[in-house]
């Protein structure tokens, strides 16, 4: 049997896909920027800030949760999320290493 797409690329290009692709959302990006600005937040409050429905903010909580840089800890019957710091640190160096990997910004490629 022939090789799977991924199995063509390095275990960290596979994941650097991944994480793209879980925050190639402008709905993520904001769910992540309110934990960032609040340190913590129930569910409810992100559906107050963001607009969205409940069921639609927990869709994009959930796959934040799958790549790991948000967490959730269970209060009565509410959720309180926040940004892993030990993810988020690992995730920040995985595209700095690729990011920093570009001679200069102001290099003329063409």
């Amino acid at each position: 049997m022939g090789l799977t797409r991924t199995e063509l690329f390095t275990d960290r290009q596979n994941e650097m896909a991944i994480l793209a692709k879980a925050l190639a959302h402008p709905a993520r990006v904001a769910i992540i920027e309110h934990l960032l600005k609040s340190d913590a937040c129930i569910n409810g409050h992100l559906v107050e800030e963001l607009g969205l429905a409940q069921a639609t903010i927990s869709q994009h909580l959930r796959k934040l949760k799958s790549i790991g840089i948000v967490q959730g800890t269970i209060e009565g019957v509410s959720v309180s999320y926040c940004i892993d710091p030990v993810r988020w640190r690992e995730i920040e160096q995985l595209f700095a290493g690729l990011f920093s990997r570009y001679p200069s910004a102001d290099k003329n490629c063409c």
